[in-house]
């Protein structure tokens, strides 16, 4: 048989094993890995991280041109590359509704977050139920069984009844990690979204350098002195 075809026979194994609960944490690591895929395909599709042609249009607009800064903006592929071409055009008076729409935009980044935070508290705790559960039949079988106590049925109960426990950290301790990969992205969004608006609607002008006095002009002032 291949492996293909021993691999339901496994699983099935396993959910007779573990009971229900471990049916439930195996749903839902395919939920958490369909989830982390959607992610990182939607991540690429927006462009998260992509900031250098933004970092370019916030450099071009700080020196006064503002053609240079449209065009890196024309360029980027980053999901907030609109919003900030809009604020290029718009102003200060804009400034609410332009904030609003990054917002919106930044919602679609962090979609699908609670999901796997949820997953994270859950799983651990559905593992702890189910080992609960396995043991409570494991010292119930202890209790029919009287003076004829088997050790070894007693271990196989409670081995069995931590599986739960151990298939709940495997499930959680992954999906917290990919959590905080995706929120640390999407917080360093929001924060490179804040500087690019503040940056077009609030330039900072390079100043202009100061003149050197005209020795001339020194001389006759100390003459006039």
């Amino acid at each position: 048989m291949t492996t293909a075809d021993l691999l339901p026979q496994r699983l099935a194994a396993i959910i007779d094993l573990g009971g229900p609960v471990i049916a439930i944490l195996m749903a839902l690591s395919v939920l958490v890995l369909a989830t982390l895929l959607w992610k990182l395909w939607q991540f690429r599709a927006l462009g998260v991280g992509r900031h250098a042609a933004i970092d370019r249009a916030m450099a071009a607009f700080d020196a006064g041109d503002r053609g240079a800064a449209a065009q890196a903006l024309g360029d980027s592929r980053n999901h907030l590359a609109p919003v900030l071409s809009l604020a290029l055009r718009s102003g200060e008076p804009a400034k609410p509704r332009l904030v609003a729409m990054a917002e919106a935009q930044l919602a679609q980044v962090t979609r699908g977050f609670r999901l796997l935070d949820s997953v994270a508290q859950v799983a651990p705790l559905l593992g702890l139920f189910g080992t609960v559960l396995g043991m409570i039949d494991a010292f119930r079988a202890l209790q029919a069984a009287g003076d004829a106590v088997d050790p070894s049925v007693l271990a196989g109960g409670i081995w069995v009844a931590l599986l739960t426990t151990a298939a709940g950290l495997a499930v959680a301790m992954p999906t917290t990690l990919a959590l905080t990969w995706f929120e640390s992205r999407a917080a360093r969004e929001r924060a490179r979204i804040d500087l690019a608006l503040e940056t077009l609607l609030h330039p900072m002008r390079a100043a202009a350098p100061a003149r050197a006095a005209d020795p001339a002009q020194l001389r006759g002032l100390s003459y006039g002195a």
